[in-house]
């Protein structure tokens, strides 16, 4: 790199830093908008965007935001084939509109409100390193080197190190070797996964990646929108504050996608013990804490296991140590900013209007599980986190449950039980037709608990025992299994329990698919998979098995794999060992075409490359949902819902939300939920 590229870069990266910490500036107005007149009635923007060489630009995105409403607000489009573009459904305000597109540079903010009709103009990014800026963080990552170019290695990363961070991301792929080790020690939790990993090693080749960096290599340029994906119109309305972890969101009844028809939307901060929400119609943010039972205020790093083990009772330090959460030397600027006994996960709607939560309501010590459940086999003696509770939004009033098994996602079958995973050592269910909360008798006959224990040689008795940490769950509405993945321990799993009679069936996916993490069933019972590690999709099809009995590596004729866009990991030519540099926190089966893509399409959290992944079942080709702003979106929870079936595309709505862990890693430092819409054409109003 010479004198004049060095101080490029280091004002690309200057400048992105700053823009990281805080939302863009307004920058001076090229083109000025005129004032509206009788346009003033239109709820839209349009206008044509032009690169200042006279050529229009098609497949680029076009952002307006403002905040002058109850939140700030912020709605996106892309332009046509001629560069035209339309910003449908606009509240009354002053927007700010601008231009981003992979080989340009970010335009200038033009002035406008619903009614304008507007030019935009463009030029594009004097180098590779400045179009490479707004790439999105799984495009970097791909440049890194895995240590023996080992694909197990770069799994356990996968699985670890994104599982709160996109790795590659402006924040991550500046430092140098010293600051990779202190920053690792600003958290507990980090600093213990690098420590797993082999510090020296994880430090090596993430240094080695970053001199590459710094020194000018850029990562091959993403594809534009074409096509389908011209057609979508993503929104996006701030909520919680700058030390905010928000993590998954709903927005109606899994089972009935049209209940709650324009209400609020629902999420959880795992940060700051907090409901939070956003009015789609007034465009207004709300939060409300979350309690905890008898005074429990302990956060969850600095949480311990209290365990009665041979006559002896041992403390266990069993709390997640995020940024607010150092290890020495490490440094924080969050100190305290996460005071979470209750950690609250994964928020699910019942047909009711009650927004159920997995959270802790307790210590978590032998002594405090609930006396009718001490005896039952894999619970006592195990550590199980996060018990139930729910949230009344027409009363916001909270009601705690206590369960003898862990909990962390949670789903309803066709019957109202709510089926949970986050035990690793079975499965466990609540059925709250047969709670009352103020008989604490009926607790007990309200929930159950199966510990995982398989048949391994077909001789119809289960003699293994299988254990991992539960992620996802997911009931089968076609016969009534209930499906759990296991992303850790070599390529992860499936496990199948059937309730009639009780029993186990676990399924290990085949290579190249490895780390499954969330799981979900289509209509005509098939399941699919997120798998985490390796960065593909998985469908899993139990009919097509000739055994299923075994301890998992049985039926590789029920997987199809399917390799997920996106640039690939450096881990040699043999096709077992490919891993996508993508990461995919979670998915969900749109069963009934709430987003307008068709029924039972898949949509897969592209959680390292700022997108949603939509999978044709038909046609078996992805649809890339890109939120090319704010840069380092990490989608976590996924929903759909139906406002009205009557109103075509604009009745229809794909949610997720931007769970980034810390939020101030964001080109604009604080979390929003999103909805996506397509539209039949990109200047549809």
């Amino acid at each position: 790199m010479n004198k004049h590229q060095a101080v490029l870069f280091a004002g690309i990266i200057l400048a992105a830093v700053l823009t990281a910490c805080s939302p863009q500036s307004e920058q001076s107005n090229s083109n000025p908008q005129p004032e509206a007149t009788a346009a003033a009635t239109a709820d839209f923007i349009d206008g044509i965007v032009r690169n200042v060489n006279g050529t229009a630009e098609a497949g680029v995105w076009v952002i307006a935001e403002t905040d002058e409403l109850a939140t700030p607000y912020r709605k996106i489009v892309v332009t046509d084939d001629d560069g035209r573009f339309v910003i449908p459904e606009l509240p009354a305000a002053t927007y700010q509109v601008w231009v981003r597109g992979y080989g340009l540079r970010d335009s200038d903010k033009t002035t406008s409100q619903p009614g304008g009709d507007i030019e935009l103009e463009v030029s594009n990014a004097d180098s590779a390193i400045e179009a490479a800026s707004i790439f999105p963080a799984s495009y970097w990552l791909s440049l890194l080197d895995p240590p023996d170019h080992d694909p197990a290695w770069v799994n356990n990363f996968k699985l670890n190190c994104q599982l709160c961070h996109q790795v590659g991301s402006l924040m991550t792929r500046i430092q140098n070797r010293e600051l990779f080790d202190l920053g690792l020690r600003k958290s507990t939790n980090m600093n213990g996964v690098a420590n797993g990993f082999g510090r020296d090693q994880l430090l090596d080749a993430l240094s080695e990646w970053t001199d590459r960096i710094r020194a000018g290599e850029t990562p091959d340029t993403p594809p534009r929108p074409q096509a389908l994906e011209r057609n979508l119109v993503i929104t996006q309305w701030e909520w919680g504050d700058g030390f905010t972890y928000a993590h998954d969101e709903i927005a109606t009844d899994k089972r009935n996608p049209t209940l709650f028809a324009n209400g609020s939307i629902y999420g959880v901060d795992l940060g700051n013990d907090r409901i939070l929400a956003v009015d789609p119609v007034s465009h207004s943010a709300s939060a409300y804490s979350v309690p905890t039972l008898n005074d429990f205020d302990t956060p969850w790093c600095n949480q311990v296991w209290k365990r009665e083990n041979g006559g002896t009772t041992q403390d266990v330090p069993m709390g997640f140590g995020s940024l607010g959460c150092p290890v020495e030397p490490g440094i924080t600027n969050f100190e305290g900013q996460y005071p979470n006994p209750a950690n609250p996960h994964n928020p699910m709607f019942d047909d009711q209007g009650k927004v159920w939560i997995t959270t802790q309501v307790r210590r978590e010590w032998d002594e405090d599980l609930p006396d009718f459940c001490k005896d039952e086999p894999g619970i006592a003696g195990n550590y199980h986190h996060r018990q139930l509770g729910w949230f009344d939004p027409e009363t916001e009033e909270f009601e705690l449950i206590d369960t003898c098994y862990g909990t962390h996602h949670l789903q309803f079958d066709q019957d109202g039980v709510l089926w949970t995973s986050g035990d690793s050592f079975g499965i466990g269910w609540f059925d709250p037709g047969k709670y009352d909360a103020d008989n604490p008798d009926t607790l007990a006959e309200a929930q159950g608990y199966a510990q995982i224990v398989v048949d391994s040689d077909g001789d119809g008795s289960a003699d293994q025992e299988i254990r991992g940490f539960n992620y996802g769950v997911i009931p089968n509405p076609v016969d009534g299994s209930i499906w759990t993945s296991q992303p850790n321990g070599g390529s992860g799993r499936l496990v199948r329990f059937e309730p009639e009679s009780g029993t186990f069936e676990t399924f290990i996916p085949p290579d190249p698919g490895s780390g499954p993490r969330a799981v979900d069933v289509d209509t005509n019972g098939i399941i699919w998979v997120a798998l985490g590690g390796s960065g593909h999709l998985g469908r899993f099809d139990r009919s097509l098995c000739s055994q299923t009995w075994g301890s998992g590596d049985q039926c590789a004729e029920g997987w199809t794999i399917y390799r997920s866009p996106g640039p690939l990991m450096n881990t040699g030519d043999n096709p077992a060992d490919e891993r996508n540099a993508d990461f995919h926190y979670y998915l969900f089966v749109d069963q009934f075409n709430t987003s307008g893509l068709g029924e039972n399409t898949i949509v897969l959290n592209g959680t390292g490359s700022d997108s949603l992944l939509a999978f044709d079942q038909v046609s078996e080709e992805f649809t890339i949902i890109r939120i090319p702003y704010p840069l380092n979106s990490y989608t976590r929870g996924l929903d759909g819902r139906i406002d009205d079936a009557s109103a075509g595309w604009k009745g229809r709505g794909l949610w997720f939300t931007n769970g980034l862990d810390p939020i101030v890693h964001s080109e604009v430092g604080r979390s929003y939920v999103g909805k996506v819409q397509v539209r039949p054409t990109p200047l549809a109003h």
